[in-house]
């Protein structure tokens, strides 16, 4: 018989053993999901047996885990901007650094000038950055556009999960067809792949099992930043606003970029680590 506190004990002292920093987080989170109670009040029981279905199931998520599986496909769910969302393989795992393109865009968001906005999120994966901006500014017209089939299924359940009313577009964001058949927005977002061929040829473990279509960047990690600046320039109005994310480093190539594809008053943005992570610019208004 092994209890409920046994259990535990076991779990933090098996991930701590595979060097998983934070053993003591992923402990709770998995104790959480086989037992569907909050860990305090499960460890009111620690003494109690746990049932063999569960210790089984712990152990399984584990084993898993050590071999450097992402905690959130195991879980099958993960937090972002305080709401829930389904992940698995396939899809990019939503991360607390984009939060930050939320933030951004709600700062520099105008309600008064325009309180129902057309925003386009490019590469939308998960769909965790188009719903919760739908959630935030609920008259906005939310537009997410992804490729991947896989990714889509998640974005398509992630919207009806929380209640989401987006257009959900199954489309290349680097084919300028799709961008001529839309109408303008008046903000478009996107968290594109920005991993350098360096950056993809050392992958963290984790990171290795997520989409490679969603992390590789081409030779310098600024392929889509190029592309999509120049394809998608005209779909954004006079006077509005693209936002990216960038990864560590990309803040004055990306400025750049934007400056030479019409754009002006570019700003950065600083996540909770301090990292610049968004590159924001206005469309030139038309003289």
């Amino acid at each position: 018989m092994v209890t409920i506190g046994e259990l535990y004990a076991n779990v933090k002292s098996m991930l701590k053993k595979v060097d998983i920093d934070t053993y003591r987080f992923e402990s709770k989170c998995i104790m959480e999901h086989a037992f569907k109670i909050e860990l305090p009040r499960l460890l009111l029981n620690a003494d109690s047996a746990a049932p063999d279905e569960i210790v089984k199931f712990v152990h399984s998520m584990v084993n898993k885990r050590s071999t450097g599986y992402p905690l959130q496909y195991i879980l099958g769910e993960w937090e972002f901007y305080g709401l829930p969302f389904k992940v698995g393989e396939g899809v990019l795992i939503p991360r607390p650094d984009t939060e930050t393109i939320i933030d951004t865009v709600l700062k520099k968001y105008n309600a008064d000038k325009n309180s129902s906005p057309r925003i386009a999120d490019l590469c939308s994966g998960s769909g965790c950055i188009a719903v919760t901006l739908k959630k935030e500014i609920p008259d906005a017209h939310v537009t997410a556009i992804e490729v991947s089939d896989t990714a889509l299924e998640y974005l398509r359940e992630n919207a009806e999960l929380n209640g989401a009313d987006i257009e959900i577009i199954k489309g290349d964001v680097l084919d300028e067809s799709l961008a001529e058949k839309l109408e303008q927005f008046d903000i478009i977002v996107s968290n594109p792949p920005y991993l350098s061929k360096n950056d993809m040829d050392n992958l963290q473990t984790e990171v290795s099992f997520e989409p490679q279509s969603a992390l590789d960047g081409g030779q310098d990690g600024l392929e889509y930043y190029r592309k999509m600046t120049s394809i998608w320039k005209n779909k954004i109005k006079p006077g509005g606003l693209f936002f990216y994310e960038i990864g560590i480093g990309q803040g004055e190539e990306v400025k750049e970029i934007f400056l030479e594809n019409g754009f002006e008053n570019t700003e950065f943005s600083r996540d909770t680590a301090d990292i610049i992570r968004i590159v924001s610019a206005y469309r030139k208004q038309e003289d």
